[in-house]
């Protein structure tokens, strides 16, 4: 019996040691392959599969952006270090008219950049024609989550927990609070030259606008031959002309809303009395039948050869024209002096980008390698693209000296003469802006230069977070198409305003603004902006 008694004890004792071998090994092998997994989330997925050859169509929303693919330094690298290649889409013409054909058809290019505001996001989500860049993060790259920033994953949430779309540019609250150089990218422009020729004339009220427009054209009715344009603006487009609209509401320091109800700027005292200054201008002819009709292409033409006077313009627009008449003559170029103020000559209060950034990047379901298209994105949005895309290739375009990033004379040269060619050469720069990070790059800028650092640093006193103020409707809701109607209807109603005969022809029009307005439905686009207005401020932690 005792020898049956040790024999149970020895197996029993030999099972033991196998099972604590077993479980020892298993343990192993499930630590070896969590650190597998962890590892593999750490290595992004462009370079797991870089010899995973594909070319991807992106849509980009703009009529404008004319810089190839695959020819630059920025472009072809990016091509060899992720196997992607890409082929722009970009629309000729109207836009929303090419989009809308797009979305109609059913089938959409691979990736689409447009502007957050654009009431076709909504649409495509809708519609299930776009994925949730949520899942395919988990489904093909982990690393996604690695250079995504949460804050701003968390602000594009929806309803149903997924998030759609990446924007670019954006800004938080907090970073305005942390850095005093951030800056706007509305400036109120006059050409050097001819401003400083008149006396540098005070033109913050309406009487010091009018007589200083007035005396430029006085002294400088030519420019090489060509007409003088008293005052340049953007588009007019199907909602209006921010210029004569938005921007220079900004520059009057409008308010957005007044006791926690959003606020009519459109019928603010000191906006209609800026309104009548122009039309009064515009009586007397100094409002040129080009600003109504010019499309981007045409007013950088006029821009290149400096024939505006004065203009409510975004710096970067203009940056490549700036850079060429600062090449060919350094006193033609275009400065930022304080513009159109209210009444009180109250600071103007100038936004720069919010949680919504300015462009947003989405992935549709047309695409048949989401999977690819998702690396894509993680790698532009990385440091390692981040700093290719803005900087360029080290070695080539820039050195890192004492541990910060200098570029090279003769690639900041061409850079600063010639953007066309720099684009083409080198395509740094954010000549790739679609998915750029701002507040990343900050930390590689060097200090602003000329031609375009005066026209930077003069915002910086002027520039707040007003993301709070920003809304979106929804496409088909009955906010979101009153919307539409009334910025149409605001879009037929300016020009008209500025080219009316009298000041009480001025009132007739805007007494029928506001009442067709109110017909198409202005109190519902109130409310829903008061209610987007009151969960951004919560949000973003507000009072």
């Amino acid at each position: 019996m005792k020898k049956k008694h040790w024999l149970f004890l020895s197996a029993a004792l030999i099972v033991a040691v196998l099972l604590i071998g077993c479980t020892v090994q298993r343990e192993e092998k499930d630590r070896k392959n969590e650190e597998s997994a962890q590892e593999e989330e750490t290595i992004p997925g462009w370079q797991l599969h870089a010899d995973d050859k594909v070319t991807l169509e992106w849509y980009v929303n703009y009529s404008w952006f004319t810089i190839d693919w695959g020819e630059n330094l920025v472009s072809k690298t990016i091509t060899e270090e992720t196997g992607i290649d890409i082929e722009f889409v970009v629309p000729k013409g109207n836009e929303s008219e090419k989009f809308n054909a797009l979305i109609s058809s059913g089938t959409l290019p691979d990736i689409i950049t447009l502007g957050w505001w654009e009431n076709q996001i909504g649409e495509m989500i809708n519609r299930d024609m776009v994925y949730a860049l949520n899942e395919l993060a988990d489904e093909y790259d982990a690393y996604f989550w690695q250079v995504a920033n949460p804050q701003i994953m968390d602000w594009n949430k929806k309803e149903d927990g997924n998030v759609y779309f990446y924007p670019n540019s954006f800004y938080v609250p907090r970073d305005y609070e942390e850095r005093d150089d951030i800056g706007s990218n509305q400036t109120f422009l006059v050409r050097k030259d001819i401003y400083e020729a008149i006396g540098s004339p005070d033109m913050t009220t309406p009487e010091g606008f009018q007589d200083a427009v007035r005396k430029a054209v006085e002294m400088f009715p030519e420019v090489d031959g060509e007409p003088l344009i008293p005052i340049g603006a953007h588009e007019f487009n199907d909602t209006g002309c921010v210029s004569f609209d938005q921007y220079l509401q900004n520059f009057l320091a409008v308010p957005y809303e007044k006791d926690g109800r959003f606020y009519d700027r459109y019928t603010d005292e000191d906006y209609i009395e800026w309104l009548k200054a122009f039309r009064q201008l515009g009586s007397e002819g100094y409002l040129a039948r080009d600003i109504f009709i010019d499309r981007r292409t045409q007013m950088e033409e006029k821009l290149a050869k400096g024939r505006y006077f004065c203009m409510i313009y975004q710096r970067t627009d203009m940056e490549a024209q700036q850079k060429k008449l600062y090449a060919e003559n350094p006193e033609c170029i275009y400065i930022a002096v304080d513009g159109p103020k209210n009444a009180k000559c109250d600071d103007h209060i100038l936004p720069g980008t919010g949680s919504n950034g300015w462009t947003v990047t989405l992935i549709s379901k047309s695409c048949e390698r989401p999977d690819r298209a998702i690396e894509l994105l993680s790698y532009l949005m990385s440091e390692h693209g981040q700093k290719l895309i803005y900087l360029g290739v080290e070695g080539v375009t820039y050195d890192m000296v004492d541990g910060k990033p200098v570029v090279k004379p003769k690639v900041r040269e061409l850079l600063n003469t010639n953007r066309a060619e720099y684009d083409r050469i080198y395509g740094a720069d954010d000549a790739y802006w679609m998915l750029q990070n701002n507040v990343m790059q900050l930390n590689w800028r060097s200090e602003p230069e000329e031609p375009m650092g005066q026209l930077e640093q003069w915002t910086y006193q002027y520039t707040h977070y007003l993301g709070q103020y920003e809304v979106n409707f929804e496409t088909n809701t009955e906010a979101g198409n009153a919307d539409v109607n009334i910025k149409k209807l605001w879009s037929q109603t300016l020009p008209k305003l500025l080219l009316a005969e009298s000041d009480e022809e001025f009132d007739e029009l805007m007494e029928d603004f506001v009442t067709e307005r109110q017909k198409l439905g202005y109190d519902v686009v109130v409310e829903e902006s008061e209610r987007q207005m009151k969960e951004a401020k919560e949000r973003l932690g507000m009072e």
